[in-house]
């Protein structure tokens, strides 16, 4: 059986997008994207709810061909080749090895889950709230950023049981976020 992990951004105060739908507050530097990406490279497939996508397309198609450094050289080049979903109501034709996935998306995610893929959502707050309320979450990453927005979007906008989430590990970084990954005690049923 596959899996879905969902890895969100949030604030000290649990919003995954600031005021506005705000989301470049993340304090997201090598070091955080380097274990990003030994992680990244054991899924099968990456996804995207529309607006992530629009951001992560805007970037990394070209961002080695004027590197800032090594890392973005190998994440470009990994990001371009990896199959990618994105989920949308209005994005019919993405390109760089993405298919666009509409509002039957928990079917397609179900079936791959059965078949054994292993899908790595980065949302949006939306998105990560639509596969949050079609049970499809197996594994929580949660990047917890040393910041309070005060408002916004929250990553949980109804309550969610988590007498059935056990805590996997906890990493720290240089930069003060704190990664919390928590994982569903029973397979997550399709």
């Amino acid at each position: 059986m596959g899996s879905v992990t969902l890895w969100m951004q949030i604030s000290l105060d649990g919003f995954a997008e600031g005021a506005d739908e705000a989301v470049h507050w993340p304090v997201v530097d090598e070091e955080l994207c380097t274990e990003y990406l030994d992680e990244l490279r054991r899924a099968d497939v990456l996804m995207y709810g529309r607006k992530t996508y629009d951001i992560m397309a805007a970037f990394w198609p070209t961002a080695d061909l004027a590197p800032v450094s090594p890392f973005y050289v190998e994440f470009a080049r990994f990001w371009r080749s990896a199959p990618k979903l994105v989920v949308t109501r209005t994005l019919s034709d993405p390109s760089w090895n993405t298919r666009a996935l509409g509002e039957d998306f928990a079917d397609e995610i179900r079936r791959r889950k059965a078949e054994g893929q292993n899908m790595v959502l980065f949302g949006g707050a939306e998105t990560a709230a639509s596969f949050i309320e079609h049970r499809l979450i197996d594994d929580y990453r949660l990047f917890v950023h040393p910041m309070v927005l005060g408002d916004g979007v929250p990553l949980f906008r109804t309550p969610v049981d988590t007498t059935g989430l056990r805590l996997v590990d906890v990493l720290t970084f240089d930069s003060a976020v704190v990664q919390m990954h928590y994982r569903s005690a029973a397979p997550v049923m399709c």
